[in-house]
């Protein structure tokens, strides 16, 4: 069934018509060119979709577009601004976080969303929070590592 669908997106208002029940990645992917939102397993095991949505982390790939419907989306094109990265970003980059990128995203927007919960995690806590992120390259150390130093080195951004 068609909806018109309204929702914010990276900061900014979208209306558009679609199936109520198209998938997220979907709708962000094929349907808003937002490509950095990754498709790998498709049935919510691997993390690498991880939206937020309303500031709670989200795997798009089990969410349908008419859950969309006015609430606050974030995308990894929505974190960075004229500033520069998100602190989180830039962690990740200086502490040599990513190896073949395709999980980062997914693993970028959880970190986020975790330290909007909880601006001091543990490393326990991250490790916890981040356990449905998976990644094929790297032992996870560098990524718990980007995630404490984003979490010691951020305040809150406005």
């Amino acid at each position: 069934m068609k909806i018109k669908l309204s929702f914010i997106l990276n900061q900014k208002p979208v209306e558009l018509e679609t199936d109520s029940d198209r998938r997220v990645v979907d709708l962000l992917r094929e349907d808003l060119g937002l490509t950095g939102t990754k498709e790998a397993c498709g049935a919510g095991e691997c993390g690498a979709c991880t939206i937020l949505v309303d500031g709670d982390n989200r795997l798009s790939c089990l969410m349908r577009a008419g859950q969309l419907a006015g609430r606050a989306v974030t995308t990894i094109e929505g974190l960075a601004d004229e500033r520069g990265l998100h602190p989180v970003q830039q962690a990740f980059a200086e502490a040599g976080a990513v190896q073949c990128g395709f999980c980062t995203p997914g693993m970028i927007l959880g970190a986020v969303g975790l330290l909007e919960r909880n601006p001091r995690p543990g490393r326990g806590e991250i490790r916890a929070a981040l356990s449905g992120n998976l990644c094929r390259c790297t032992g996870y150390q560098k990524i718990v590592d980007a995630v404490e130093k984003a979490a010691a080195a951020s305040a809150p951004r406005e």
